[in-house]
């Protein structure tokens, strides 16, 4: 398969929001009515306007089949160093399982040290265990506990 990382652009809002929606937890979250909402347009610009905000898309010969978001993050701890955090990371279900999530991810954990981060870090939600496992695989530790509070 011939793969191509690139930035999200605005025309890939709508494909973008179905892969966030496909899986039992997105079918619940997200909001697939057209025309599309218009949070999702206002989050995209925002993103697109944050240097420290990349929302990648990857194609697969030529279709969209892939999305994940880096925020890079400044810390003072671990002597002022910057972080990665990972997120929203989708492949389509039709391409799961073929091992373009490792390559997306490691194309990820590339561009982290390409911005000179000292750590990647993602969180994956505890109803996804084969989630888990796949981070795992690539060699991530659950290292602390995530907590939330929903607003």
């Amino acid at each position: 398969m011939n793969l191509n990382f690139r930035e999200a652009r605005e025309s890939d809002i709508a494909a973008l929001v179905m892969l966030l929606a496909d899986d039992v937890l997105g079918a619940g979250r997200e909001d697939v009515s057209t025309p599309l909402n218009q949070r999702y347009l206002d989050s995209f610009h925002a993103i697109e306007r944050d240097p420290n905000n990349e929302l990648t898309v990857v194609e697969g010969d030529g279709e969209l089949v892939g999305m994940l978001q880096l925020t890079f993050i400044p810390y003072l701890t671990h002597t002022g160093s910057w972080r990665c955090l990972i997120e929203g990371v989708r492949i389509a279900e039709s391409r799961r399982g073929t091992g373009l999530g490792s390559q997306f991810i490691n194309w990820a954990i590339a561009r982290a040290r390409e911005r000179q981060c000292s750590i990647v870090q993602l969180t994956s939600d505890k109803q996804r265990p084969h989630a888990l496992r796949f981070y795992e695989a690539l060699g991530f530790e659950a290292t602390h506990e995530g907590f939330k509070l929903r607003l």
